[in-house]
Formats: C-alpha cells, sequence, structure tokens
C-alpha cells in the first residue's frame, strides 16, 4: 500500500497497552510506521504486538519504566541498533492520582511527577540525538485538560501536566531550527481504563461530562488520530502548539 501517512516512520510510543496508546500503536500501524512499542508489563505487550502483525507492520517490544534513565538508554540503544533511526516519539506513559493538596501523599506526589513530567523529559533526553539526526522529526507529549484548566483535585497529577505542556513548548523552541517538531496533546474525558471505574459508576452524569457541549465521553481512537496529524508531514509548520481534543469542555 502506498500514500500511508506514516510510511517507513520509525515511531516509539510509551505507555502503549494503554486505552489511547493500543489505540495510536495500532493506527500508526495502518498508515505504515515502524514501531518501538513500550509499557512496564511484558505480557500486554506481546499482545498488543500480535495485533500489530496481523495489520502486518513491523514492531519490536521494549519493557520501559520511563522514570528510569538507564532504561531509557537501554531502550534507545536498541532503537539505534534495529532500526538506526527515529522519527516520532509519542510520550503516551502516565499515571493519575485525584487526591488535592492537602490529601496527596509525599510518595504519591513523587510518583505521578516522576512518571507523567520526569519520563517525558528523560524520553526526549534520551531521543533527541536520533531525532535531531532526521532533520524531521515530531514528538507527541501527552498532557491533558488538566494541564491548562485548574479541576481542585489531582494535585500531582495537574502539576505534571501543566508542566508537561510548557515543557513540550521549550522544547519546540529550542529544537525548531534542528528539524524537532515537539507539540502536547490534551485529551479531556477519554472512556479508558484510567478512568473506567469513574465512568461505569457515573456515567452521562459524570460531573466532567456534564460540563462538556458534547456531553460524551472521547473515545481512545479519536485521540489517536490528533496524535497521527501531529507525528505525521501534515503538521510540518505546527510546533510548540497544544492540540485540545475535549468535545469543548475546555470552551467555556
Amino acid at each position: 500500500m502506498t500514500g500511508r501517512r506514516l510510511d517507513h516512520k520509525v515511531t516509539l510510543i510509551t505507555g502503549a497497552t494503554g486505552g489511547i496508546g493500543a489505540a495510536t500503536a495500532e493506527l500508526f500501524a495502518r498508515e505504515g510506521a515502524r514501531l518501538i512499542i513500550t509499557d512496564v508489563a511484558e505480557e500486554p505487550l506481546q499482545a498488543l504486538a500480535r495485533k500489530i502483525e496481523a495489520i502486518g507492520a513491523e514492531v519490536v517490544t521494549a519493557c520501559l519504566d520511563v522514570s528510569s534513565a538507564p532504561q531509557w538508554h537501554e531502550v534507545i540503544t536498541s532503537v539505534r541498533e534495529r532500526f538506526g533511526t527515529l522519527d516520532v516519539l509519542v510520550n503516551l506513559a502516565g499515571i493519575l492520582d485525584w487526591p488535592g493538596i492537602e490529601d496527596t501523599e509525599e510518595d504519591a506526589w513523587d510518583r505521578v511527577i516522576d512518571i507523567d513530567q520526569k519520563g517525558t523529559w528523560l524520553g526526549m533526553k534520551a531521543a533527541m540525538p536520533l531525532l535531531r539526526a532526521t532533520g524531521n522529526a515530531s514528538v507527541i507529549n501527552t498532557s491533558s485538560v488538566l494541564g491548562l484548566v485548574g479541576s481542585g483535585a489531582a494535585a500531582a497529577y495537574q502539576a505534571a501536566k501543566g508542566a508537561v505542556r510548557l515543557l513540550s513548548k521549550t522544547a519546540a523552541v529550542e529544537y525548531a531550527l534542528q528539524g524537532v517538531r515537539v507539540n502536547s496533546i490534551h485529551p479531556g474525558v477519554i472512556a479508558t481504563p484510567m478512568i473506567q471505574d469513574i465512568l461505569d459508576e457515573q456515567g452521562d452524569q459524570q460531573p466532567d461530562i456534564v460540563r462538556t457541549p458534547m456531553r460524551r465521553a472521547g473515545r481512545p481512537d479519536e485521540i489517536a488520530s490528533a496524535i497521527l496529524f501531529l507525528a505525521s508531514d501534515e503538521s510540518s509548520y505546527v510546533t510548540g502548539a497544544e492540540l485540545v481534543v475535549d468535545g469543548g469542555l475546555t470552551a467555556h
């Protein structure tokens, strides 16, 4: 098949077995990407790899704790040895903790910051030499609508996602003349395993869905399509941007 939007682009996706991660990996496979999918557990990675292979795409797996610099070094070394290049980095790995300022425990704070914020920085730091070498690379960092507006809860998560937003912007400026575009994506309420228990319990009466003008949760494939745009050459003049995919939640 010709004319696919990511033909031959070597793409590394973290958090690949989550709802958005799996949808993104499968969509990228259909669009011709050569994939490195990573997550912390081996079995789900292998299951996803089998789906991607069935699509006909090339895929390799790697267990990766994104908060570990040595593990990032190992993964990027293997990418260099296997592919010799890296065109796209999608930093999707993340965790959510709901308590507010006073109820957040210090160890929980550290864990969220380590994965959601530090993990994004470590990924860019480790991958940037390969990305720069391509002369036409794209980084997509996952923030959230909670990286744009306050909610009165999820203190650590909001702090991390707000940091990812500005980290992406400063990286975009730093690498604008080095052939690397960096953007952040900001999902709203998305029906993923991370929040499925809440959606099952509250349904359409979940407060953020009630406040969403489209009155529904988003689907993982709707986020994947937005990530695909940022990864593809169609977004060649887009860097330092915030792509909000939230059904209008932050529009008012």
